[in-house]
């Protein structure tokens, strides 16, 4: 188990924990994520196939179009959402689809912001508590029945 820097809390929720998927390039959510599967979509972007559901997103950066709080949207109301959004550059229309989903009453996952250099250090499976702090795991908490 290692600790790694605490990140900034953007929209809280419930602690997580889960793979990370950390993105190499910037992507868009919008024609880039399928919001029912969370599979990421875009042809070139080089984690084309890979799926954020579930995941400790981490995202250096996005590319952007106004309809990603949409996508994000679509993907918490899917079930197909990460369990947590974690980004070096502040994206606050992506931000938004989960200020909406935490309106609407949907579970929802936290958005954090991490330094793209903090980002490079965490690898495998990683918990993240409600104050940001990020522990990288050996496996997955077993979850209650």
């Amino acid at each position: 188990m290692t600790d790694a820097p605490v990140a900034a809390v953007l929209v809280p929720g419930p602690a997580v924990s889960g793979p990370i998927l950390r993105l190499t390039e910037p992507l868009s959510f919008w024609g880039g994520v399928d919001p029912v599967t969370g599979r990421i979509t875009d042809i070139r972007h080089p984690e084309h196939g890979q799926c954020v559901a579930g995941t400790i997103l981490l995202v250096p950066e996005t590319r952007g179009s106004s309809s990603s709080s949409s996508i994000m949207l679509e993907l918490i109301r899917a079930g197909a959402a990460p369990a947590a959004l974690v980004l070096d550059r502040v994206d606050a229309i992506l931000v938004l689809g989960i200020l909406v989903a935490r309106e609407m009453g949907l579970a929802h996952p936290p958005a954090y912001r991490l330094p793209r250099a903090a980002m490079a250090e965490l690898a495998g499976i990683a918990a993240l508590d409600r104050q940001g702090r990020i522990t990288c795991l050996d496996a997955l908490p077993e979850q209650p029945t």
